[in-house]
């Protein structure tokens, strides 16, 4: 009868074998043809292909943070706005560049924004008060601007459901993505570049200029008719575009509107963004809830505005300017424009996750076919057969059966690996099957350890069973150092590296971890079942 220590072991390679399997599964295709239970309970993702594998988009994106600057600026002077009306002061704040322009001036407005605002710094108190960020609060504006941008499109990206997304800055203001097995590059950098800033401001149908406006242009005169009737504007209005697209021709025209410069709420105080579906006309809109501050001033804006309309805009584009029937309480809007599905759903997207605290500029964006990732994973099984092949002919030429056993450990070494690897839904890209190399020629590396050791043994005249026990002995704490110092290397690699350095460590330190258990316990079983009960005159090695 086996021993119960061998026999635990076995059971143990047995066990993590079968797991192994089971993780992998997903990455072959028998998985198609498994039954539907077996889909449902059991693990369906298994390893997933880098950039540099499946194929993908790499982008490159700079911060304008100059531009974070005028966006705090233009949302201090709506805030300072709601302030004063609140307290009653008729004093009206204006952006100018970055500078508040506060008219006029009283002391009790110099008082407020001293106790409330000390991040403003005095400049001009003349004819009307000016007051600009001071240097630091610029300075850190523009800090958090850059981290604000990271995290804002980290959350995009995970809503928009790519696996394995990689996210990560690149100097002070840039930010590097890559995106895995992306379908539509388009609609990808169209969803992660929108700054979604949202602004509801007035329509200004009482101008003359609102009348003398076309009912729609060309896209390409945008600039010709903001140059027309630049002098006949008001310097509290401006001209803004809503774009238009015909469904039957996918001819693009853009309506002007004449609209008042003064912004009365804006997206930060929403709190939730969803798709719904207008039960008349079959299409889909996108439906805004306010959190109870924002509800109150969208409130107070359609009490004093009945009858007048009011345009909803995202990133400078009118998207719709619908006319404010009654007070609305609740704190609840609509933002409609004909959009497909598909469209409002990237819209209440990008609205959920946050507007940007500042435009972003693309500086690369490279699409990584899938016909580059397929030769790269052709490359790589080829490099890994062969090396494979040429491994393993060596340990049976050099080691006879013993050479035999440690191949046995390579080959469990990589299913173990694959399956730890599927286990973790972790991303092997080139580097990585790189790792996978790098591991493997660890494990070879171990068993000639071990075997030059019992070798030793058996010259100085040793039992083959004797000669075995020393030599795993022996040989164990030299094998255990060298895993430990590299699994430490890897770890470090993780922990700063990024994009493929991290592939590359990921498979290392579980091929490392995964090698001290296959060459200490897988092999050392394999031997003791061979020579148990069996007294051995001669070790094949």
């Amino acid at each position: 009868m086996m021993k119960k220590g061998i026999l635990l072991r076995l059971i143990l390679i047995v066990f993590f074998l079968l797991l192994s399997v089971i993780f992998f599964l997903p990455n072959t295709p028998f998985f198609e043809n498994m039954p539907k239970w077996w889909k449902d309970s059991m693990p369906n993702k298994g390893i997933v292909l880098g950039l540099d594998l499946q194929g993908g988009l790499h982008l490159v994106f700079e911060v304008e943070e100059h531009k974070a600057v005028e966006i705090a600026t233009e949302r201090t002077a709506l805030a300072l706005n709601n302030l004063l009306a609140t307290k009653g002061i008729k004093s009206e704040v204006k952006r100018e560049g970055l500078s508040l322009l506060i008219t006029p001036v009283t002391n009790e407005v110099k008082k407020i924004i001293e106790e409330m605002y000390p991040t403003l710094s005095l400049v001009s108190s003349k004819e009307q008060l000016e007051y600009r960020f001071t240097d630091k609060e610029i300075n850190n504006i523009k800090k958090v601007a850059s981290d604000q941008v990271l995290e804002i499109i980290r959350n995009r990206i995970d809503q928009f459901g790519v696996a394995e997304p990689t996210i990560h800055r690149q100097a002070e203001n840039e930010i590097v993505i890559q995106l895995p097995g992306v379908k539509d590059p388009k609609r990808a950098v169209d969803l992660i570049g929108k700054t979604a800033v949202l602004e509801f401001k007035l329509v200004n149908d009482e101008s003359p200029v609102a009348a003398e406006l076309p009912n729609f242009i060309l896209p390409n005169e945008e600039a010709l008719l903001i140059e027309k009737f630049k002098s006949k504007l008001g310097k509290d209005d401006e001209i803004l575009f809503q774009r238009f697209v015909n469904k039957e021709t996918g001819a693009i025209t853009k309506i002007p509107f004449l609209l008042k410069k003064n912004t009365l709420l804006t997206g930060d105080t929403l709190s939730e963004a969803k798709v719904n579906i207008d039960q008349r006309f079959n299409e889909p809109y996108v439906s805004l809830t306010f959190n109870p501050t924002g509800a109150k001033i969208f409130e107070e804006i359609t009490a004093n505005n009945v009858k007048k309309r009011l345009a909803i805009i995202l990133d400078g584009n009118v998207y719709s300017a619908p006319v404010i029937q009654e007070r609305i309480s609740g704190g609840n809007a609509q933002i409609t424009g004909r959009f497909s599905l598909e469209e409002a759903k990237d819209l209440a997207l990008v609205l959920r996750a946050g507007a940007l605290p500042a435009p972003v500029k693309m500086l690369q964006n490279v699409t990584v076919g899938p016909s580059l990732g397929k030769d790269s994973i052709e490359a790589g099984k080829t490099a890994g057969l062969i090396g494979a092949i040429l491994v393993i002919a060596f340990m049976i030429i050099y080691y006879r059966i013993s050479g035999l056993i440690a191949d046995f450990a390579v080959v469990l070494n990589i299913i173990f690996l694959l399956g730890a690897m599927a286990s973790l839904n972790a991303t092997l890209t080139m580097p990585g099957i790189a790792g996978i190399i790098l591991a493997v020629g660890m494990a070879v590396d171990s068993n000639v350890l071990m075997f030059e050791r019992m070798r030793e043994e058996i010259r100085a005249g040793k039992t083959p069973k004797a000669a075995i026990e020393s030599g795993y002995k022996k040989a164990f704490w030299t094998i255990f150092d060298s895993h430990v110092t590299t699994l430490i290397t890897s770890l470090v690699l993780f922990q700063f590296g990024t994009g493929p350095i991290k592939g590359f460590a990921v498979t290392l330190s579980l091929g490392v971890t995964i090698n001290l258990f296959t060459a200490l316990v897988g092999t050392k079983t394999i031997f003791d079942i061979l020579y148990f009960k069996r007294d051995i005159k001669r070790l094949s090695i």
